[in-house]
């Protein structure tokens, strides 16, 4: 099925267009629960700001305002084309390797194709939620020197920032200041080279890799239980849907202790009750030790939630064509998907 795609669908603008087109709509519907899903990751046992994911959305508008809820998602806008693009690209280019003669892959080089999808698309997303996670949670620990006025934030990446500690200035009015992505990169640049932004790479390919050797193979057989008949393999596009948000989810939840870590690991900015991490193992330990087994599924919902109906409407979008017919190389009719 995946092979099949591979020889119709060789344009790179068309596979840009989809990923774009697809992540685009998808991170406008869910991002505000993506945000509550990196604040209820960071707070820790005993600072807990936020109940659970509708809490946290409450909170944030009545704090931040309704585009509170946004924060950070122009850096999600911008790099989620070439994200999803190198991800649904990379899956279809090695299924179509891995395949002889257009045959049926075996589960394990099913696995083998999302695993090198996963270990490419890192490239952008590490970056990207580097980004995002900070201008996410600003408002967290914002909201946490209102609640408890004695915790002062530090800067703990091994060195002090002004203009880092200005993404999370909480003075009250007009005289408050936002810092934007582009100053963070700028910053992050000056203080530690590229390798700033890559801060938690070990942590993303633990993520993704895994995400995508569940989510690829799940999604291929689920979505061939939609087809017609044996003699007719197309598949509906709202089959396409749901088989994305289904194999979504389960990757999700089933990687979510992976997710912990890395949010932890790349929040640049933590309070002075909220311990730093040298590394993965260190993070572990000390997650472990200090808040239990149960700290690593914090937001498993929120991201169950929110790569589910991403996932579903990216797979709609590839598989239906947009870009191909968007860019005229083939006529498209949706109702026959």
């Amino acid at each position: 099925m995946f092979a099949i795609r591979s020889l119709r669908d060789k344009d790179l603008p068309a596979k840009l267009i989809n990923g774009g087109i697809a992540g685009m709509v998808g991170v406008t519907c869910v991002f505000p629960i993506d945000l509550a899903k990196t604040r209820l990751q960071n707070q820790r046992s005993g600072q807990q700001i936020y109940k659970n994911m509708m809490d946290c959305l409450v909170k944030t508008v009545k704090s931040e305002g309704y585009f509170g809820m946004y924060r950070g998602a122009a850096v999600n806008l911008t790099l989620v084309t070439p994200e999803k693009a190198i991800k649904l690209a990379a899956n279809d280019f090695f299924r179509h390797m891995l395949s002889k003669d257009g045959g049926k892959l075996t589960v394990f080089k099913e696995m083998l194709a999302g695993c090198c999808a996963g270990m490419c698309q890192v490239i952008v997303t590490t970056p990207m939620e580097m980004l995002k996670i900070q201008l996410q949670d600003a408002g967290r620990i914002a909201a946490q020197q209102r609640v408890m006025p004695t915790v002062v934030t530090t800067l703990k990446m091994g060195g002090t920032s002004a203009v880092l500690s200005r993404s999370y200035n909480t003075i009250p009015g007009p005289q408050a200041m936002r810092i934007s992505a582009i100053q963070i990169t700028r910053e992050l640049l000056r203080t530690k080279g590229v390798t700033g932004l890559y801060r938690g790479l070990g942590a993303t390919l633990m993520r993704d890799i895994p995400f995508s050797v569940v989510y690829f193979p799940l999604f291929a057989h689920v979505h061939q239980l939609g087809q017609h008949s044996s003699d007719d393999p197309s598949v509906p596009f709202y089959w396409s849907f749901l088989s994305g948000c289904l194999a979504g989810s389960i990757a999700a939840v089933a990687v979510s202790p992976c997710d912990v870590v890395k949010t932890r690991l790349q929040s640049l900015r933590k309070g002075t009750n909220e311990e730093t991490y040298s590394g993965v193992v260190d993070c572990i330990r000390k997650i472990l030790r200090k808040e239990g087994p149960g700290a690593f599924l914090k937001g498993a919902t929120c991201r169950a939630l929110v790569i589910a109906p991403l996932f579903g409407i990216a797979q709609v979008v590839y598989f239906v064509g947009v870009g191909e017919f968007l860019l005229g190389y083939t006529p498209y009719n949706i109702c026959s998907a």
